[in-house]
């Protein structure tokens, strides 16, 4: 990334306050259209925001890389692809204005802009689908960028797309999210009680993705040797 700091941050914070209403609000519309059918509101809400990341990498990813994460900022840092001292505001963009996408996506609701969660989100079953939803998210940024870049934006929604499905906690693999939806009495919310082992599981996920994915991705994949006429 050549972008100064300034530009970099800017693409976090739109990148962060976008992808958080996109989670939140599809999450409301979803859960009003749904008439009380979970599934399907769940379904709305994994489209969404799928669609989003999708969009968002692509538009954003060549300025700050599109982290909108902590941990993928993290992860970055641990892997020397973002400097140390450029975390902490990374960090705090992605949160501060992750939360501005919160409340924004109230305001178009005419919801309360203040809320607090009273979703429960608790118990090693979801504790467990945050570690492993966060570590397959880490090494799918990581293996799609190392071999297939071009392809890392469309990796990366499908991957949340399915993780939305396969693990108990429908994936939230983000610490900023976290603290944003438990700021939202909504669909897609979780008790603010809650959100602290929420994080801490998709911290280890997150570096133990990144510990495996720089011995499998290390090295590049060799070809095949071209067979000669007479083999």
């Amino acid at each position: 990334m050549t972008a100064p700091l300034s530009s970099r941050l800017l693409a976090e914070a739109l990148g962060s306050a976008m992808l958080f209403a996109a989670v939140i609000g599809s999450g409301i519309m979803a859960e009003k259209l749904a008439g009380g059918n979970v599934a399907v509101a769940l379904l709305g809400n994994t489209m969404a925001t799928a669609a989003m990341l999708l969009v968002l990498i692509t538009m954003l990813g060549p300025i700050s890389g599109a982290h909108f994460n902590p941990a993928v900022s993290l992860v970055m840092a641990v892997r020397r692809e973002l400097g140390w001292r450029d975390v902490l505001p990374y960090v705090l963009v992605q949160i501060g204005f992750g939360i501005l996408g919160a409340w924004a996506t109230h305001v178009m609701f005419d919801l309360p802009v203040l809320q607090t969660s009273m979703k429960a989100r608790t118990g090693i079953g979801q504790w467990t689908g945050e570690a492993i939803a966060t570590f397959g998210l880490i090494l799918t940024i990581i293996g799609t960028a190392r071999h297939r870049p071009q392809w890392t934006p469309a990796s990366v929604a499908l991957y949340i797309a399915a993780a939305y499905w396969f693990t108990s906690s429908t994936s939230f693999a983000n610490p900023a999210i976290t603290i944003a939806r438990s700021m939202t009495n909504s669909f897609s919310g979780i008790a603010p009680a809650d959100a602290p082992m929420f994080i801490v599981s998709q911290l280890l996920g997150a570096l133990l993705a990144a510990s495996i994915g720089g011995q499998l991705f290390a090295q590049p994949v060799s070809e095949p040797s071209p067979q000669s006429p007479g083999n």
